[in-house]
């Protein structure tokens, strides 16, 4: 498969293909961010990297696959300004558009953050397919709502993998990595942190002499706060909570400073999360962070390439499984799941010919049978392979 990939940041989507078993022929990739074209080429050296989308003659891609992007999404975010198509990042979406009329590919992929529906319906006007809502929560342990544009055919939800935030920590590791400690938010910063909940009325006590005062209420669950406290019933992520940008004392999310620690808060570009585990505030690792990508570990560990551009790069890239079981639809046009297909097809044709002879037999008797049949094997026979009459000839058929 020839793959055009657009605004490609570190290459998630190469990563997906591989992951949904998509042979790859060729994967052009346009994109900027020389620290996120580093971290690509360190893991995909075979990448052909173009630079500047807005310089592109993407009619040289003419007869590619498919073409994938995910568009700058500041302009339309409910979290940002909603400047929507006059944002001059937004406006890269119409190179989108300009590559999928120039390539005319089988399919594309589009995907953006959760818009006002005007926005949405523009989008939707200029591909052709409305878009489907995926959380990255039902694939890994982060909230992460994007809307998905694409005519591959069959897309669905994924199902719910169950994965917390309990399983992306270091501290539930059997043994933690070195350096962690570089991580942890300086005690005083953190009693600020909680200072600013006591306010707001979600802790009880603060700094009193006494292990039962110690323990605090945050959204209906227990945290300890005390250094000595935490042990088995951390490692079962008993006092796990995420905690919104702890280098910024003010900083919420709809009113809240820390989640329930079971899901994360979105990763973006900009913002550094932590969580408040085992007595202790800490940021999140760029590791932890790529686990909630869905990326393999030390995936964005490159030569030059600093934690705080591996964050950004992060915070700007698709969290992969999501991709991968979007792209899974691909396979039908693929070895083993094409022949599975025409097997498939091959069977209903037969049920749908002994059922046609069975009724005959019947005489008289069968003949409302022969009715319900012989109009879907006329549509078989003029070549529909749609899972609409499939499953009319499995029902059928019984």
């Amino acid at each position: 498969m020839k793959v055009l990939s657009l605004f490609d940041g570190i290459s998630c989507g190469k990563v997906a293909l591989e992951r949904a078993g998509i042979q790859i022929e060729e994967y052009v990739a346009f994109e900027i961010d020389k620290y996120a074209i580093k971290i690509s080429k360190k893991n995909h050296p075979d990448i052909i990297q173009r630079g500047d989308v807005t310089k592109a003659d993407f009619s040289e891609f003419e007869g590619f696959d498919i073409v994938i992007g995910g568009s700058p999404c500041q302009g339309f975010s409910f979290a940002g300004k909603q400047l929507n198509f006059e944002d001059p990042r937004s406006k890269l979406f119409f190179e989108f558009v300009r590559a999928v009329e120039q390539v005319k590919p089988k399919y594309f992929l589009l995907e953006n953050v959760k818009m006002k529906k005007e926005f949405e319906n523009i989008i939707s006007e200029y591909l052709g397919v409305e878009p489907i809502e995926i959380n990255s929560g039902l694939v890994s342990a982060q909230s992460r709502k994007r809307l998905y544009w694409t005519n591959i055919p069959g897309v669905t939800l994924p199902e719910d993998k169950g994965i917390m935030l309990k399983d992306v920590v270091h501290e539930n590791e059997e043994q933690k990595p070195e350096g962690l400690g570089k991580y942890i938010v300086p005690f005083d910063k953190s009693l600020q942190i909680l200072d600013k909940e006591v306010q707001k009325g979600k802790i009880g006590y603060f700094r009193k002499d006494s292990q039962a005062n110690r323990v605090y209420s945050i959204h209906g669950k227990a945290v300890t706060l005390c250094g000595e406290a935490g042990g088995g019933a951390a490692k079962m992520g008993q006092y796990l909570f995420g905690c919104l940008t702890p280098d910024r004392i003010e900083k919420r999310q709809n009113g809240q400073r820390f989640n329930e620690g079971n899901k994360f808060y979105t990763l973006t570009a900009q913002d550094r999360h932590g969580v408040l585990i085992d007595g202790y505030i800490r940021k999140l690792t760029p590791v932890e962070c790529e686990r909630l990508q869905t990326l393999p570990d030390n995936y964005t560990d490159a030569p030059g390439v600093t934690d705080a551009q591996r964050y950004k790069c992060l915070g700007n890239g698709w969290t992969v499984d999501v991709i991968a079981h979007i792209l899974k639809g691909l396979k039908t046009g693929n070895g083993q799941e094409k022949d599975q297909a025409v097997r498939d097809w091959k069977a209903a044709e037969n049920a749908i010919n002994k059922s046609l002879e069975d009724f005959s037999n019947l005489g008289p008797a069968g003949m409302f049978g022969v009715k319900i049949l012989t109009p879907l094997r006329v549509r078989y026979d003029k070549g529909e392979r749609t899972a609409d009459l499939f499953n009319a000839i499995v029902e059928a058929t019984r």
